[in-house]
C-alpha cells in the first residue's frame, strides 16, 4: 500500500536510504564503523549525518534544527534502522533534547539543542538497581547545599552515557508526599567530579552503563525545569520515547523481513526455492500483513501527535511501541528459522537483528507495562 507522504518527505526518505546504502550498506562497512559490532554508535557516521542537517530534524529552527514534527522524525528513525545505520546514540539524544526544549533554561537549550544539531550525543538516566518498571521508586538523592546540590547514589541501564556530553539525571530531592513527588531533573556533564561511568556488557555490545554518584556537586543552574516536578516532566515525554522506539523497530522489522524474503526466494531445496513451499509462503504473508498494520499505526499516531501539540496520547503511543517491538522480535526470529543455519551465522546478519530486537520489548517500558497502560486507558 503506497504511503501518504508529501514530496518533501519522500525525497527525505530517499536521501536517507541512499546514504545508508552507500555508507553502511554492507557488513564489511558496518564492521569497520562499529569494531565488528562492539560499539553500536559510530561517531564517524553520526558526524556525516550532522553535516547533512539530519540530526536536527526535530530540533527547533532557533537552535539550528529543521523544526519538523513527529512524522518526519519517525521517518528518519525508521529509514536509518532499515539501513542498519550504527547511530544508537540518536534515540536517547532526541528524548533528552525534548526535555530540555520543554523545561530547560535558555542557556541549557542553547548548549544541548545546538549541540544535537552539530552531532553531540545526550543521555537520560532514570533506572536504578531497585527501580526499573517502577521508575518512581528511585532512591538516588540530590540534597541542597549552598549554591547547588550534592548527588549520591547509583543509576543503571543508562544508554549512551559513555559517549554523551551530558546525562539528564532524575533524582530524589524530597521524601515528602507520594513516591511520585519530590523528583527533580538535573543536567549533569559526563565529566563532572563525583560521577563514575561503568559499562555493562550486553548482547548488543557496549550500549548501557552503571552511573555512580559520590558527593557529585551540581550548581543551582543544573536543575532542569522545576524542583520537585520531575515526574510530571518525565510523563510529558512518553509520547516521544515510545514513538521513537516504535519507529526504530518498524524499520528493523522491515529489514529482517526483506532479508528473509530475499533468502527464501533464492535458496533451493528439493529442486525449487524454499519460499515457494506453502509453510513458508504463508508465514511470509502473515508477516507482510502485520508489517503493513504496524506501519499504518505508526504513521497515524505520528500525524495525530503533530496535529495536537502538547496533548498526551498514552494509549496510542503504547500501542505503537508494543506492536512494533513485539513484531520486530517475531520477524527476526522467524527469519532466523526460515534461513536455517545461515540465519544463525554472523555472516548473514539475521542473528544481529534478532539480538537488537529482543531487548526492544524491555527498554522504554516493557511490553507488559505497555499492555497495562493500554488496559487502564479503558478504565480497567
Amino acid at each position: 500500500m503506497p504511503r501518504a507522504l508529501t514530496d518533501e518527505q519522500r525525497d527525505f526518505v530517499d536521501a536517507v536510504g541512499e546514504f545508508c546504502r552507500r555508507e553502511c550498506g554492507t557488513k564489511q562497512q558496518r564492521d569497520a564503523l562499529t569494531g565488528h559490532g562492539r560499539h553500536p554508535h559510530s561517531r564517524e557516521l553520526y558526524a556525516r549525518m550532522a553535516e547533512l542537517g539530519w540530526l536536527g530534524v526535530s530540533i527547533p529552527q532557533d537552535y539550528g534544527g529543521a523544526g519538523r514534527g513527529m512524522a518526519e522524525l519517525c521517518l528518519f528513525l525508521e529509514e536509518t534502522a532499515y539501513g542498519r545505520a550504527p547511530i544508537s546514540g540518536f534515540a536517547t539524544t532526541i528524548i533528552s533534547a525534548a526535555a530540555y526544549e520543554k523545561f530547560g533554561s535558555e542557556p541549557q537549550k542553547r548548549e544541548v539543542l545546538s549541540g544535537v544539531v552539530r552531532g553531540r550525543v545526550e543521555a537520560i538516566s532514570m533506572s536504578e538497581p531497585g527501580a526499573g518498571s517502577d521508575v518512581a521508586a528511585l532512591r538516588c538523592r540530590a540534597e541542597r547545599r549552598p549554591g547547588g546540590w550534592v548527588v549520591n547514589g547509583q543509576k543503571t541501564w543508562c544508554s549512551n552515557a559513555h559517549i554523551a556530553d551530558h546525562v539528564l539525571l532524575v533524582a530524589r530531592t524530597s521524601g515528602e508526599g507520594t513516591k511520585h513527588d519530590g523528583l527533580t531533573q538535573f543536567m549533569v556533564p559526563t565529566g563532572a567530579d563525583g560521577l563514575r561511568i561503568s559499562g555493562i556488557d550486553t548482547m548488543g555490545g557496549r550500549e548501557v552503563n552503571d552511573l555512580y554518584f559520590t558527593d557529585c556537586f551540581l550548581p543551582d543552574d543544573a536543575v532542569v525545569g522545576t524542583v520537585g516536578a520531575g515526574w510530571s516532566q518525565l510523563v510529558s515525554g512518553l509520547n516521544l520515547e515510545r514513538m521513537i522506539l516504535a519507529a526504530l523497530m518498524l524499520g528493523t522489522a522491515r529489514r529482517a523481513f526483506d532479508d528473509t524474503v530475499s533468502y527464501v526466494a533464492q535458496r533451493e531445496q528439493f529442486g525449487r526455492p524454499v519460499g515457494t513451499f506453502q509453510a513458508l509462503r504463508h508465514r511470509i504473508a502473515d508477516m507482510a500483513t502485520e508489517l503493513e498494520c504496524a506501519r499504518l499505526l505508526v504513521d497515524d499516531v505520528a500525524r495525530t501527535i503533530d496535529a495536537n501539540p502538547g496533548v498526551l496520547f498514552p494509549r496510542e503511543a503504547s500501542m505503537a511501541k508494543l506492536k512494533c517491538t513485539e513484531l520486530a522480535k517475531h520477524v527476526a526470529l522467524e527469519g532466523m528459522q526460515m534461513m536455517g543455519g545461515y540465519g544463525y551465522a554472523t555472516e548473514y546478519g539475521m542473528e544481529s537483528l534478532l539480538r537488537s530486537t529482543v531487548v526492544s520489548t524491555v527498554y522504554g517500558g516493557t511490553s507488559e507495562i505497555q499492555r497495562d497502560i493500554i488496559g487502564k486507558s479503558y478504565g480497567l
